[in-house]
């Protein structure tokens, strides 16, 4: 009897270490979930290496770590719509709005900026080449040229349909329009391969034009300006968010050293910056109301 009371004793003890454990294990995984920030970005972001510049600063700096999903903006969106995210950093500005309106997400901020160019073969058999209408040059791709497009929901992608709307023209189904269901780097690749014309933001073609054989042949046109914004992911709809990492990612990419590592990026290999920072705007606009 007396050894099957201290046998019980050990085993209670044993049952009290396992529960202990199993707490700490518990505590421990919650902790580090909480310094886990899912990021949904475009690909565009992701391809011309800012992000790989710009994510291991913020690491070491707050002790977060970033888990990073390179997707289309529409695609980035859905995953915030879903809870499936927590910070955003998309370039779709009328699927922004829609995102805000619904109350997917919280703080909008601008962060910076570049352009969308058309680009092609140097030998431009639909002959656009320094066309100053994007939409006329994509009339002329529609009767002497081949296309290739993200086709994702991409930013790219819905400022290209915005385009061809106001070219007047519903490319779907046609033999010299064709759709990858890919992220911009690699539609680049695509459209090489093909010798054609796409719409693509000037980052991640400065970032591959080397091993392309493609030309930039439209540009400066106002309908191709390319803003990309941070959005945190509304926590009041999804409790899962991390609300805190979200708001401190989205601080340190408007912050005003981040903004001049931005300012700076691509000058030393490209001769110009990949993108022009934008979060001064939001302040100065700010300052006004």
């Amino acid at each position: 009897m007396i050894g099957y009371v201290i046998f019980m004793k050990k085993v209670s003890g044993f049952i009290g270490i396992l529960w202990v454990f199993a707490i700490g294990f518990t505590l421990g995984a919650a902790q580090a979930k909480q310094k886990e920030i899912i990021l949904a970005t475009t690909t565009s972001t992701q391809d011309c290496g800012l992000l790989d510049l710009l994510i291991p600063i913020f690491e070491k700096k707050t002790g977060y770590f970033v888990k990073t999903i390179a997707v289309g903006s529409g695609q980035a969106m859905a995953m915030g719509q879903r809870g499936e995210a927590d910070v955003l950093l998309v370039h779709s500005p009328e699927s922004e709005e829609r995102f805000m309106a619904e109350g997917s997400g919280i703080n909008r901020r601008l962060v910076m900026h570049n352009d969308f160019i058309i680009v092609g073969t140097p030998e431009d058999p639909a002959g656009i080449k320094g066309m100053k209408s994007s939409s006329e040059a994509f009339r002329k791709i529609a009767a002497l040229g081949i296309y290739i497009s993200r086709g994702d929901n991409s930013g790219t992608d819905v400022k290209e349909r915005s385009i061809w709307k106001a070219a007047g023209i519903n490319p779907q189904g046609q033999r010299w329009y064709q759709q990858t269901g890919l992220g911009m780097g690699q539609t680049l690749n695509v459209a090489a391969e093909k010798r054609a014309y796409t719409l693509t933001d000037r980052g991640t073609y400065l970032t591959l034009q080397k091993h392309l054989g493609l030309s930039i042949l439209v540009e400066g046109d106002a309908a191709l300006a390319n803003t990309y914004r941070i959005i945190e992911v509304n926590p009041d709809k999804w409790q899962k968010v991390n609300a805190q990492g979200a708001k401190a990612f989205s601080d340190f990419m408007v912050s005003k050293k981040i903004q001049k590592i931005i300012k700076d990026f691509g000058k030393d290999r490209y001769g110009s910056p990949l993108f022009f920072p934008d979060a001064f705007k939001d302040e100065k606009l700010k300052m006004k109301n």
